[in-house]
């Protein structure tokens, strides 16, 4: 009976040795969280301002605000030359983690694919990476940034809604304003996943893209890209974009506009209509600097 108690002592004096380790730990990690917090000086903003990437398929190489939520959601429909269309809902969520690190998901929430087999609907594919700015724009230098993403196969490739594959893209970006335009460049290289085979096919797309405030909050933007050959069945292409935008609100953007191919082998034709909203900052002790 005593050997019992004894042992029965030290088992409740380990267990609150433990429980004070862990309080300790946890106090710790949440003071050590709320240093990296206050160590990201001249980060927080103001005011929230939204950052757009939509309409064009360029991206800037600025990113979200420091702490900054934001959804970008839209309606696409796709013509192509050989007579099938595509509808899709979906959009791309985005959180300044950093003052220089974007974490990006993209995601297409419903694709309707009509062709001379039928109309199929699902789940698209989705997407994940982070965007990274190296430099901010001068006088002279552009707002430089290098981007990764990988494609999670989520639709279904039996209904021809995906490949079934992973993909990659890597992406160089470049975004300047030179007298009262402003420019996005983008350079990426794409591993796209064989859909009947082992490996990956490559190719590089190159995109340029401008806008221009009209009148108040409204906005012209176009966008040249094209991207060399991935396979037999995927040839080059070049495409133009041209929309208009509207500032609602400083965290609100709407758009609207077109896309047409230059060249077969592309997007034949595209409408699209879609929104950007900045939801909120998630960090605590948002404070002006």
């Amino acid at each position: 009976m005593i050997q019992n108690a004894g042992r029965h002592e030290r088992v409740c004096y380990l267990l609150r040795c433990m429980l004070m380790t862990v309080v300790a730990c946890l106090t710790a990690s949440d003071l050590a969280f709320g240093q990296w917090i206050a160590k990201q000086t001249g980060c927080y903003a103001d005011s929230i301002i939204a950052n757009p990437n939509r309409p064009t398929v360029a991206n800037p190489a600025d990113i979200t605000q420091y702490g900054v939520l934001e959804l970008e959601y839209g309606w696409d429909r796709f013509w192509s030359e050989e007579g099938s269309e595509t509808k899709s809902v979906g959009g791309l969520v985005k959180f300044g983690m950093l003052c220089d690190v974007e974490l990006r998901w993209g995601t297409t929430s419903f694709v309707s694919l009509t062709d001379a087999s039928g109309t199929h609907q699902g789940f698209g594919d989705n997407s994940f990476g982070p965007q990274i700015r190296i430099y901010r724009q001068t006088k002279r230098v552009p707002t430089l940034a290098f981007g990764y993403a990988i494609k999670i196969p989520s639709a279904s490739a039996v209904d021809g809604l995906g490949t079934g594959r992973v993909d990659h893209q890597l992406t160089f970006l470049a975004s300047k304003d030179i007298r009262h335009f402003h420019f996005d460049f983008n350079a990426s290289q794409f591993l796209i996943g064989r859909p009947n085979a082992s490996g990956f096919d490559r190719n590089q797309q190159l995109n340029l893209a401008f806008s221009h405030f009209i009148y108040g909050g409204l906005q012209v933007t176009g966008e040249f890209y094209g991207q060399t050959q991935l396979n037999q069945t995927a040839p080059e292409f070049a495409s133009t974009l041209w929309a208009l935008t509207y500032t609602v609100l400083p965290r609100l953007v709407i758009d609207g506009g077109f896309e047409s191919g230059l060249t077969s082998g592309g997007p034949h034709r595209h409408a699209f209509v879609g929104a950007t909203y900045s939801i909120a900052n998630l960090y605590p002790g948002r404070r002006r600097n």
